[in-house]
């Protein structure tokens, strides 16, 4: 009987010193952890608005200076990486470094790094917008790489990115232009009918409708 009492004491003091110790120690741990998290996050921002810098540089710079714009453009494509290597779950530099590869003329490494910002989870913690914008420019990225292969994936996109963005010109005139490729005239001349309901003066439609013979 008294084993039995030594035994359960010992069990409860043993269980007290375990709680003592989860409240000691684990908040603090997670604090640390949080505190780190913290000082990552700021790093991949830092980074992630430095490659936007040189990003918007690279664009401006006048196309006699190829040069500069390329060096520039490399600039912002480390600064890219190293937000991505900070932050691998952000979809965000992932997407800024597809535009990055963009203009350097890397159409198919732009397009696998879009592929990865819009694939799951990292999609989810996209606002609307952003994801529709995300999702045009990956059509055109399509379109331009291997437009036979992968025009119905683009149309898709755009329909898509149509329910995230609302009414848009440059939607509406990618979507008619690849509803031309397919041949289905119809549907082309909607999505360029579309565009002139928000934009009389838009010269691509325009342009697309006397495609069709309008």
């Amino acid at each position: 009987m008294e084993a039995t009492e030594v035994a359960l004491q010992v069990a409860i003091l043993l269980l007290t010193l375990a709680m003592f110790i989860a409240i000691q120690y684990f908040p603090k741990q997670a604090l640390t952890k949080l505190r780190a998290k913290n000082r990552t996050s700021l790093q991949a921002n830092r980074h992630l608005i430095q490659a936007t810098h040189f990003l918007s540089k690279a664009k401006s710079i006048p196309h006699n200076n190829k040069s500069q714009s390329q060096t520039l453009a490399r600039n912002a494509l480390l600064e890219a990486e190293s937000a991505i290597s900070l932050s691998p779950r952000d979809p965000a530099p992932l997407i800024l470094k597809a535009l990055v590869l963009d203009l350097l003329g890397h159409k198919g490494s732009a397009l696998k790094s879009l592929d990865l910002a819009l694939s799951s989870p990292r999609v989810k913690s996209l606002e609307g917008r952003e994801r529709g914008d995300a999702l045009v420019k990956r059509a055109e990225l399509k379109t331009s790489v291997n437009r036979r292969r992968r025009v119905d994936s683009a149309i898709e996109d755009l329909r898509e990115a149509v329910k995230l963005s609302g009414e848009s010109e440059r939607v509406y005139c990618l979507l008619g232009q690849c509803y031309e490729w397919k041949g289905k005239k119809d549907e082309a001349r909607w999505a360029y009918g579309q565009v002139l309901k928000a934009h009389p003066g838009s010269v691509l439609a325009l342009e697309g409708l006397d495609r069709l013979g309008l």
